[in-house]
């Protein structure tokens, strides 16, 4: 046995190493490269995994992560703050989409409670596809891409209650039971969701505290993982959603500092078990239908794209969007998306539709998907050079924590000067620091502030590196700080860095790297003290803050000199002798530095 799940394992892995990156140089994709995987592997075609349903079952745990980091990123002041246009255009994209869907399976001849689930689950769109297509063409800052980011969390909210309500639709054993049993079954699920609710908020944080104070990442990792499978069961023995308990674990934990760890340990788990979802998706895909009617397959497909942009289109319109940006917005959300296929398997787990019907959709839904970039291609070169780009009136700010400017690394003594005075200017900034108990201290005070560990690139990608300006680099560990260095200019290399450095050797190590912003310990200190002294000496202010300037001036170019040859220490005591002598040439040549400082009288 360990040996066909050592099999299986090796198979998807290869699958998905080879096909997925071939999919997403043609623009489609990781999410079409997984269904491709999937169908090219499963029963229709090569037939290397035979059983897909099982693997499909299984696979289902990726949702579970899926649901729980969506949840830990809808924080109450970044929906506060985009309330408007989630709530506005992405209720009433939904509505829409919905209505217009069910009424044309309904005329299809589906029942009306089918209808609907089929309408709702046909209106999402697909979250992976839409956000790389804006990243793609550098437009999520646009108008249409901050609408279409709200249209998107709106359907992941909206997503959460239909799944939950799905086996009410189906009724099943609670209404065959009576009224007594759906409402014992409805109060034990109320119960269990108001303790989760309130055991979460009193006890995860010191949870996530004790795990940190362990220093261990593997503790932390599975700490993280406790949670997650630990709220998702505790949901599903209630009779609810697995990936209803997985979500509000997400948004319990959504304000607090230990976020941006979690979704660092989470991101691997989520990212391949949502990949073997879709692949057991693509296994499930009835292709031979494909094949046998064409017509039929290609046919709802249009109608399904036709629909859709269509749909949002007038909502676009309805909710006050100009021409060019509600085409946009229509070229670039017609699609089915990845919760149509969670939505759809679990109405066919409930019983509420058959496997055909469902493999049919799951099909169009797919071909949708593939269609879109190349849609939104044409889009690009057809349609949008008729329109006359105007400056787009600002609707909303993104959330700070969403797009920081800059992410400062420790936030000790050094990193909590810079944090004030951004503060003070009302620039957003992320904070990282990797003392547990520090990080719990300063958030008394009301600070931002994450527990990490910056030289993680998950992590720091977490915190918005890839769109911060600046890193601040405020640690004063030798190894820890060039560390950050070394991978922050391979992956983000746009990112400027101002560094902390804890001695000459660690400025030089700095420099070396390409850092010229590098500031040492206590040397501004120590200079502000030294003018301060040449004050009290006599000499005047003016005269004072000059020889500051120029002896800085001087020790950054020695500083320099001695980089050249740091690995002989015969040379760096010869360097800094001439140094010493040129400063005194230095001083005496130039008018502006007084040289002997007047006798106070006693």
């Amino acid at each position: 046995m360990a040996i066909d799940l050592l099999y299986n394992a090796l198979i998807f892995l290869a699958a998905a190493v080879v096909i997925v990156p071939l999919v997403k140089r043609l623009g489609l994709g990781e999410v079409l490269g997984y269904l491709i995987a999937g169908v090219i592997i499963g029963p229709s075609a090569l037939g290397l995994v035979p059983d897909a349903e099982e693997v499909l079952h299984f696979s289902e745990v990726g949702i579970v992560f899926l649901l729980f980091v969506i949840g830990l990123e809808l924080k109450p002041a970044r929906l506060k703050l985009m309330r408007k246009p989630v709530l506005g255009f992405g209720g009433l994209q939904m509505l829409i989409g919905t209505l217009a869907l069910s009424g044309l399976a309904l005329v299809f001849g589906l029942p009306p409670v089918v209808s609907l689930v089929v309408g709702f689950s046909l209106a999402l769109c697909s979250t992976a596809l839409v956000l790389q297509l804006l990243g793609e063409q550098g437009e999520l800052n646009t108008r249409h891409g901050r609408l279409g980011f709200a249209d998107l969390l709106f359907q992941d909210m909206a997503t959460i209650p239909a799944i939950a309500i799905l086996p009410l639709l189906a009724g099943g054993a609670a209404i065959a039971g009576g009224w007594q049993v759906m409402l014992r079954e409805l109060l034990i699920g109320i119960g269990a969701f108001t303790a989760l609710i309130i055991g979460g908020r009193y006890l995860l944080r010191p949870l996530f505290r004790a795990a940190a104070a362990a220093r261990s990442r593997q503790v932390f990792t599975g700490t993280s993982l406790l949670v997650v499978i630990g709220a998702a069961l505790a949901m599903e023995l209630a009779g609810l959603s697995m990936a209803l308990g997985a979500f509000l674990a997400g948004v319990l934990l959504a304000d607090s500092e230990y976020r941006h760890s979690i979704e660092a340990d989470i991101e691997p788990f989520r990212g391949l078990l949502l990949g073997l979802f879709f692949m057991a998706v693509g296994m499930t895909a009835p292709i031979g239908q494909l094949v046998e009617q064409p017509g039929v397959v290609l046919g709802l497909t249009a109608l399904l794209l036709a629909t859709k942009w269509l749909g949002v289109l007038a909502a676009a319109r309805g909710y006050g969007v100009d021409w060019r940006d509600s085409l946009n917005l229509a070229a670039l959300l017609p699609q089915g998306g990845e919760f149509a296929f969670v939505l759809l398997t679990a109405a066919a787990s409930a019983g509420l539709m058959g496997s055909d019907l469902v493999g049919l959709l799951v099909l169009v839904v797919s071909l949708s998907m593939a269609a879109t970039p190349i849609l939104f291609q044409l889009h690009a070169r057809l349609v949008r050079p008729r329109f006359v780009a105007g400056s787009a009136p600002r609707e909303y700010d993104k959330p700070d924590d969403h797009a920081p400017r800059i992410i400062i690394a420790g936030f000790g003594r050094f990193g909590q000067v810079i944090g004030r005075t951004l503060q003070g200017l009302q620039i957003p900034y992320t904070i990282l620091d990797i003392n547990a108990e520090h990080v719990d201290f300063v958030r008394r005070y009301g600070n931002q502030i994450y527990f990490g560990d910056a030289s993680r690139l998950d992590l720091l990608e977490a915190a918005g590196a890839e769109r911060a300006h600046i890193l601040v680099i405020a640690i004063s560990d030798i190894e820890t700080s060039l560390r950050i260095v070394e991978k922050v200019q391979r992956r983000f290399p746009k990112l400027r860095l101002f560094a902390r450095a804890r001695n000459r050797h660690h400025a030089q190590l700095l420099m070396r790297h390409g850092i010229n912003d590098v500031v040492r310990d206590l040397l501004p200190a120590s200079l502000e003290l030294t003018e301060e002294i040449l004050v009290a000496l006599g000499i005047d202010r003016d005269s004072a803050r000059h020889t500051v300037a120029t002896f800085r001036q001087h020790d950054a170019t020695t500083l320099l000199r001695q980089m050249e040859v740091s690995n002989d220490e015969a040379q760096q005591i010869q360097t800094l002798q001439q140094a010493a002598q040129e400063l005194e040439e230095l001083f005496e040549a130039d008018e502006e530095v007084v040289t002997d400082a007047p006798k106070r009288e006693s």
